[in-house]
């Protein structure tokens, strides 16, 4: 009798020691712009959880550059998941460090991207400078603001799409590339990421226009007041992905797959999907979507797929080393 005892103790020892295990935490690593959103995000999901598990969790939140995040991870830092705003700063994590599986966007609906926006414009009140479309940012005297190209997700989407409309607009590469020539020349600071650039354009009170996601320039319209700010959304404008992924060297090493898994899931579900447009993110869920319609003007929205055929062309042709960014970047610096 006194073995089983001993052997039932023994056994309640490592249940205890088990549930003590379990995995508390979990560290979502993101894009510059996307803090407040991710805190509302977190405060429903951790409120959700807790209904669903009994168990309180911790979401910690790391917040830069997409691209200098993904390199960050590369580097050794553990990330649960990733919540990026572009495929290639999350498809790195296969290529260059084995970290998520190949086929990582299959995993999720819409290639894995719950939430998408587009690059807009955020002008002063009244508009001094008659900022309507991308032709108006290269004039004369137009002092544009966003961050560097190199190390921003946010601004890889604004010289694609800037890119984009100069060729539709005008017919060549070559026009193109003197268009997006002129756009850099009008840029007097390239800051590191999307909140950096807000803070140039906010604060520092540098520029006539900052470029940044619709949903970043309807939050610092609201935030600062429609007395001070207005949002213009060009005629045409590309589909910026959000991507997001489980990490999955580090969500196994943490013993947290199946929280981080839940986590990303919570962004398709209906409550997600509201704390996403009402922060105005555009999203896929039909009945979130005919709710927050009159937040978001109609505009012509193409994609890299259809402008640059896809994103290994664009890497290939632009945003690899010494491709066509990097030689319209020293254009900028000569």
């Amino acid at each position: 009798m006194r073995r089983i005892l001993i052997a039932f103790a023994a056994s309640l020892g490592l249940v205890s020691a088990a549930s003590a295990q379990t995995p508390t935490s979990l560290l979502n690593v993101s894009y510059d712009i996307s803090r407040e959103l991710y805190a509302d995000i977190n405060v429903a999901f951790i409120k959700q959880w807790k209904a669903k598990t009994g168990q309180d969790i911790t979401i910690n939140q790391s917040h830069n550059g997409s691209s200098r995040q993904a390199r960050s991870i590369l580097e050794g830092l553990e990330a649960d998941v990733v919540t990026f705003n572009q495929v290639t700063d999350v498809q790195v994590l296969y290529d260059k460090g084995k970290l998520i599986p190949a086929d990582w966007q299959k995993r999720l609906p819409n290639n894995s991207s719950p939430y998408y926006s587009l690059p807009a414009f955020l002008v002063r009140a009244g508009n001094p400078k008659h900022i309507k479309d991308w032709d108006d940012l290269v004039k004369p005297g137009v002092q544009v603001i966003f961050p560097n190209p190199k190390t921003s997700g946010n601004a890889r989407y604004t010289y694609l799409a800037a890119y984009a409309y100069a060729k539709s607009k005008y017919g060549s590469d070559e026009k193109a590339d003197d268009f997006v020539k002129k756009l850099f020349a009008n840029v007097p600071v390239l800051d590191t990421g999307g909140r950096a650039a807000t803070t140039t354009f906010v604060e520092r009170q540098t520029g006539d226009v900052l470029i940044t996601f619709e949903a970043e320039t309807n939050g610092i319209r609201d935030l600062a007041g429609k007395d001070k700010y207005e949002v213009v959304v060009p005629s045409q404008s590309l589909l910026a992905e959000f991507p997001v992924s489980v990490v999955d060297k580090y969500a196994d090493k943490h013993g947290t797959r199946a929280l981080a898994t839940a986590y990303l899931e919570f962004l398709y579900s209906q409550e997600g999907q509201t704390i996403l447009a009402k922060q105005y993110n555009r999203v896929n869920d039909k009945t979130v979507a005919a709710q927050f319609k009159d937040r978001f003007p109609d505009v012509k929205l193409i994609t890299v797929e259809d402008a640059f055929g896809g994103w290994d062309k664009v890497n290939a042709d632009h945003l690899n080393s010494g491709a066509k960014l990097d030689q319209l970047f020293a254009a900028r610096q000569n």
